[in-house]
Parts: C-alpha cells; sequence; structure tokens
C-alpha cells in the first residue's frame, strides 16, 4: 500500500519526465517531424526532464528514510486467469537510492553533452536517446513486477543500441552496436527462461508474490532432472545479468562500446545498463540466498571478470579503453559481493562507483576535447598545467577508483574485500586471491594512464605521434570536439592515417564551463559519499526488509561486528594489504612510466607471448568468431543448401510440380478426343465391374 508521503502521481512523474523531454527532441527536434525546434530548446527540454526526475528523486528518497514505501499498481495492462500483467512501482530504499544515481549521473551528462556534441549534426537526436536511456532506466529500477523488469532491461539494450552505433557512417561502430545487442540477446534468453520458470511455478510475475512462495519453490526439482528448480532460476535470472553486466564470457561487447560519443560511456558504465544486473539480483536477495550453487557460480564468474579483465587494461593505449577495461574489472567487484551474500556492499560500491567511474570517463572526454580529438595517451604527457580542472578532477576519481582511504572507492571496495574474506562457499579462495591481486592491478593500469597523459614530457604536436587508429581502436570515435565530428568522417575513411590530434606548435586547452562543471559535481561525492554512507547503508538499517541474507552466510554480520564507524575504518585502512597493494601498483607505474620507460619494454621483449595474449583480449572474439559465428555460419549454409534448397525447394515445391507434370503427362495420353476411344473404355469398364462383383452375386 501506499505510504503517506508517496505520492503515486509524484513517483509516475520521475521515469516520464524524462520520456517527454526525449519526446520533444527526438520528434520535434529531427527530421521526423521537420526540424520544429532548435538545439537549445532540444537540451533544455531533456535537461530540464532528467533535473525533474532527479528532485522528484531526492524528494521520494528522503520520504523513504522516514519510513514511507510504496507497491502498488500503477496501469494494468491485461489480466489472463489469475495472471496480471501490470505497470507498478515498488519503492523502497534500494529503488529510490538508485533513483538518484540514475538521474543525477544522467544530469551530469545531459550538461556535459552540451559542450562535448556542440558540433555534430546529430545534436538533439543524441540528447533524445540519453533522456530515453535514462527513462528506461528509471523504470526498470522502480519495477514491482518482472514484466515491467523485463521491459526496462529490454529498453536500455534497444536504446544503448542506438547510442553506440550513433555515428552510423562509421563501419565499426556499427559492428560495435551490433556485438552488444547480440551479445545482450545471449544474456536476456537465460533471463527470459529464469523468468518463465519462475512464473510457471509460482503462478505470478509480482516481486512479493514470488518471495512469498520462495520457501515452496525451494523444496521443487526441475522435471526430468534433479537439478532444484530454484537453483536453475537464479542461475538463468543471473545469466542475464552476465550480459547486461558484461560479466565474463558475455563482457565483449562493452570495450567496443567505446565508439559511441564519449558521454554515452559515462552513461551507459556508470549507473545506468551495466549496473541493471547487479540491481536485480540484488533485488532478487530473498531467492538466490535459497541457493549456495547459484551464489558460487556467481562468485567464480565475478572473480575472473574483476581480475582477468583488470589485466586487459594494462596494456591500452586508447585513453576510454583503460577506463573501460576498469569498469569490466569493478563490475566484477561487485558481482563477487553478490556471490558472498553480501547484497548490500554490492550495491553500496554500485553507487559509489557511478560517481568516480562517470567523472573517470567525462574527464577521458574532457582531454580528448582539449586534445584535438585524439586518444592515444602515447600522444598526450604534461596536460597538468595546460587543464587544471580535468586534471584535479581526474586524480580524484583515480585515487577513488584504486580505493585510497577515506574517498568513496575505499569503502565499497574495502567492504568487499573484506566480505570475501568472511565467505566459505565454493570458490571462496580464488575470490580472496582475485580481489587482492586486482586492488595492484587497477592502481597500476589506473596511474598508468594517470602519468601518461598529466605528467611527464609532452609529446603531443609531434609529427611521429602514434596514430590515433591504433590497434586497440580502429577509428575510434573522436566527435564533435570530442570522439569524433562527422563533418570529417568521410575524409578518415579515405584516409585510415588522417592525423588527429594537435599539429606542431599547438597546445591543450582547458574544456569550456558546461564541460568541467560536471566534473566538478562528480567529483564531490567521489570525495565524501562513502565516508557518509557507509555506516547506515552497511551497517545500519537503510535496506533492512528490503535486502534478504540468510543465517548460513555470515559475512554482513561479520563485516558489521568488526566496523567502528567511518573515520576509524580509513585509519585501519592504512596498515592494510589493499592499501599497500594500491601503493604499491602507483608506486610501479610512476617507476615504469616516469622514471624507467625501459622496464615495460624489457616486459614486452620477454613476455611477447603474454603481451600478444593480452592484446588479442584472450581471443575471446576470435573464438566467438570462430565457434559461434562460424558454427551459425555453417548451420545457416548447412540449412540453405539441404533445408532450402533441396527439401523445400528440390522436394516439396519442385518435387510436386514434377509430380504433377508426370500425372499430367500420363492423363494427356489417355485423353484422346475420339469417341470410339471412350466407349470402349467405358465398356471395359463395365467388364471389369462384373468381372469383380461375380463371384458375390447369389446363384439361382
Amino acid at each position: 500500500m501506499a505510504g503517506q508521503l508517496l505520492n503515486p502521481n509524484l513517483l509516475l512523474a520521475v521515469p516520464l519526465a524524462p520520456l517527454a523531454g526525449a519526446a520533444i527532441a527526438g520528434l520535434l527536434g529531427t527530421q521526423f517531424l521537420g526540424n520544429l525546434v532548435g538545439r537549445k530548446t532540444s537540451h533544455t527540454a531533456t535537461i530540464l526532464g532528467v533535473l525533474i526526475a532527479f528532485i522528484l528523486s531526492v524528494q521520494t528518497l528522503l520520504a523513504v528514510m522516514d519510513g514511507a514505501t510504496f507497491n502498488g499498481t500503477i496501469y494494468n495492462w491485461m489480466t489472463i486467469g489469475t495472471l496480471k500483467m501490470e505497470v507498478g512501482f515498488q519503492i523502497d530504499s534500494l529503488s529510490a537510492m538508485m533513483m538518484c544515481v540514475v538521474t543525477f549521473v544522467s544530469l551530469m551528462v545531459h550538461i556535459y553533452t552540451i559542450g562535448y556534441m556542440k558540433d555534430d549534426e546529430g545534436y538533439n537526436r543524441f540528447f533524445a536517446y540519453i533522456s530515453l536511456f535514462t527513462f528506461s532506466m528509471l523504470m526498470l529500477v522502480m519495477a514491482n513486477n518482472f514484466l515491467q523488469l523485463f521491459f526496462g532491461w529490454e529498453a536500455v539494450g534497444l536504446v544503448s543500441y542506438l547510442l553506440i552505433g550513433f555515428w552510423y557512417q562509421r563501419p565499426t561502430a556499427i559492428v560495435a552496436n551490433m556485438k552488444a545487442f547480440l551479445v545482450n540477446r545471449v544474456g536476456d534468453f537465460g533471463f527470459i527462461l529464469g523468468i518463465g520458470l519462475l512464473l510457471a511455478y509460482a503462478g505470478t510475475m509480482n516481486y512479493q508474490e514470488v518471495f512469498a512462495k520462495k520457501d515452496e519453490l525451494a523444496l521443487l526439482s526441475l522435471p526430468g532432472t534433479d537439478w532444484a528448480l530454484l537453483t536453475v532460476a537464479c542461475i538463468c535470472l543471473f545469466i542475464g545479468a552476465m550480459g547486461k553486466s558484461a560479466q565474463f564470457p558475455l563482457h565483449v561487447w562493452l570495450p567496443d562500446s567505446m565508439e559511441g560519443p564519449t558521454p554515452i560511456s559515462a552513461l551507459i558504465h556508470a549507473a545506468t545498463m551495466v549496473t541493471a544486473g547487479i540491481f536485480m539480483v540484488s533485488r532478487m536477495s530473498p531467492l538466490f540466498e535459497l541457493s549456495d550453487t547459484a551464489l558460487s557460480f556467481i562468485l567464480v564468474i565475478g572473480s575472473i571478470t574483476a581480475l582477468f579483465m583488470g589485466f586487459l587494461g594494462i596494456i591500452q593505449n586508447d585513453i576510454k579503453r583503460v577506463v573501460a577495461y576498469s569498469t569490466l574489472s569493478q563490475l566484477g567487484y561487485m558481482t563477487v559481493a553478490l556471490g558472498s551474500s553480501a547484497y548490500s556492499v554490492a550495491v553500496f560500491h554500485l553507487m559509489t562507483h557511478a560517481f568516480f567511474k562517470a567523472l573517470l570517463f567525462l574527464g577521458a572526454g574532457s582531454v580528448i576535447i582539449g586534445m584535438h580529438h585524439d586518444q592515444d595517451i602515447r600522444n598526450m604527457g604534461g596536460l597538468r598545467k595546460y587543464m587544471p580542472i580535468t586534471w584535479i578532477t581526474s586524480l580524484i576519481g583515480s585515487l577513488a577508483l584504486i580505493g585510497t582511504p577515506l574517498f568513496s572507492g575505499f569503502y565499497s571496495k574495502d567492504s568487499i574485500i573484506e566480505a570475501v574474506e568472511a565467505t566459505h562457499i565454493w570458490g571462496a579462495g580464488f575470490a580472496q586471491f582475485a580481489v587482492l591481486a586486482g586492488v595492484f592491478v587497477t592502481a597500476f593500469y589506473s596511474f598508468r594512464m594517470y602519468f601518461l597523459v598529466f605528467h611527464g614530457k609532452e609529446r603531443f604536436g609531434q609529427a611521429h605521434a602514434h596514430g590515433h587508429d591504433d590497434h586497440h581502436a580502429p577509428k575510434a570515435a573522436h566527435g564533435a570536439h570530442g570522439d569524433a565530428h562527422d563533418d570529417h568522417g568521410h575524409e578518415e575513411e579515405e584516409d585510415d592515417h588522417a592525423h588527429h590530434g594537435l599539429e606542431p606548435g599547438q597546445k591543450p586547452h582547458e574544456s569550456p564551463f558546461v564541460v568541467w562543471f560536471p566534473l566538478v559535481m562528480l567529483a564531490i561525492p567521489s570525495l565524501i559519499i562513502g565516508y557518509l554512507t557507509i555506516g547506515p547503508m552497511l551497517h545500519g538499517d537503510f535496506f533492512k526488509g528490503v535486502i534478504f541474507v540468510g543465517e548460513n552466510h555470515p559475512a554482513m554480520e561479520e563485516l558489521s561486528h568488526e566496523f567502528h564507524g567511518a573515520m576509524a575504518m580509513a585509519i585501519h585502512g592504512l596498515s592494510t594489504a589493499p592499501f599497500w597493494l594500491a601503493l604499491s601498483g602507483v608506486v610501479a607505474a610512476y617507476y615504469c612510466y616516469m622514471v624507467n620507460p625501459r622496464v615495460p619494454a624489457w616486459f614486452f621483449a620477454k613476455f611477447h607471448a603474454i603481451h600478444t595474449l593480452l592484446d588479442n583480449k584472450y581471443y575471446m572474439d576470435k573464438f566467438n568468431e570462430v565457434v559461434f559465428a562460424g558454427g551459425a555460419r555453417l548451420l545457416g549454409n548447412g540449412l540453405w543448401n539441404f533445408g532450402d534448397k533441396k527439401l523445400i525447394d528440390g522436394l516439396l515445391v519442385n518435387g510436386s510440380a514434377k509430380v504433377v507434370a508426370w500425372l499430367s503427362s500420363l492423363s494427356r495420353v489417355l485423353q484422346t478426343g475420339y469417341i470410339y476411344h471412350y466407349a470402349f473404355v467405358m465398356i471395359l469398364g463395365v467388364l471389369g465391374f462384373l468381372i469383380y462383383f461375380l463371384p458375390f452375386w447369389p446363384a439361382k
């Protein structure tokens, strides 16, 4: 029932405000209805819509913290027997927190886009897409039933397809958005199977009604097997999360999504699409808690992603791809927390990560603007004195990412590491190693990028600079005052080696206000949000009655016993292994890239095979191309050659025609047109009847 302070009409306004902005920009601001409104109207309408959603989300969160809740139907779409298909909202501490994070990050991205995309022909279309993305994500996190969850789930996938392929004239963008779409379909197939299993045996798609039957479901087996029904359903649901939240081996789409403009990299990778899977598993905690097998599966998949995707970040030279691989690694950390039954820690890291990862992506975009479209970190260096705001905000984001005490990432990341140490299910040993080793790896690649971009000698404006279209990012985005302006996209396609970046003698410049203002606004929560919220979110009652942890999973209980305040945790953090591993990573990066660059060159020469393995991303793309795409082509060719050509065309269509033609040729012989032939046939017929029936006639 509705809480006293939560008005369903105001809740409905949260997703509808961005949708209205998207409609104005997407319909009236594009050729669809004749460009009736200009750029200013388009960005004003979409930003206003997201601002309204943010303000209402903050009000909702404050009301929820005062005890208000809402769980009810907004619109009944159809009823089939006892099954109700409806649009409904479940507003509690989890969804209210997600609403605030999504709308705030989206608002900053919208403002940033004014400066970043100012020269792009698709300006209005881009604002329509990112506002529609915000609507889709809000519908997902506010849902109280699986039908609406699936709608939001598919909607963010569709809009991400449109955004990744925003520069649709570029072949690499088309390949990247198709790859994202297809890989997510693989995950979504598992997701819909999980929903279907729960619907079949619980008879409802409402969260609370399914949770009420969880003990009955836990006793059932999948028909024809001895597998626990709930285990199969939970693993199927998590396969959906593997696709959306880019977990191994369904992670391959996310680095290639860098083909889209930088603002959508921040939006997809920070607060929205990739965190949908983490949110979903946390929401389904009452079900996942009943299956240790599913939790072990989640734990191992998250561990692999956290460690091995971090390794790939070490050898990237495209500034956006370094940040993209750090996203993959951090999503692995969140997944490890889910597998450890530390759902609130996973959501806490989701929140802190949203701010500092959006900051890092937008900071990377600001650097790209200053570098005149060059994204190769080997062509940078010494930007600190030219771009002071971008420098300091990027440093804050990097420190938060590696888990520096007092920064927001420290509180969430260290809590994940402690939760894994308190976990005893199968796979926990490997998970402990992975999250600890990942700390060093994260610090190393993060500060490798930071030092190469902002410190050291200036390597820009040189005729011999590394080509922008480097081996990691063929024709990577270099948009309008940012990734790549499509006005000169045609020239780029004619000359793959066209030089992007600063000409000899040119110097970088700080980005305009609309670009650096969002950086400052995101840097603030990257600094303080962890310190302020760890107490209530992890060790208080913030998620009470929303996230459930079984008595046989003690990780959160042990975390609470060891917690003595945010400041005490930061001070204690200075003496723990994660801090020293992170510090070692920073020092190693500084030595390798600032003091003695011959060290990475030596590693490259000595371990060339490993570098080749990493450079080819563990050959996952090649494996998918040969096994799945090749298998699909083989199957398709087989079906076409045998099924289509021989069976359908040859046997059914042409074969039936040949049978008719053969029968026709026989009948033509008999149809002479002479009466005496027909009379003779009639006499033969009568004679045949007499001979056949004569034995049955009664004797006189």
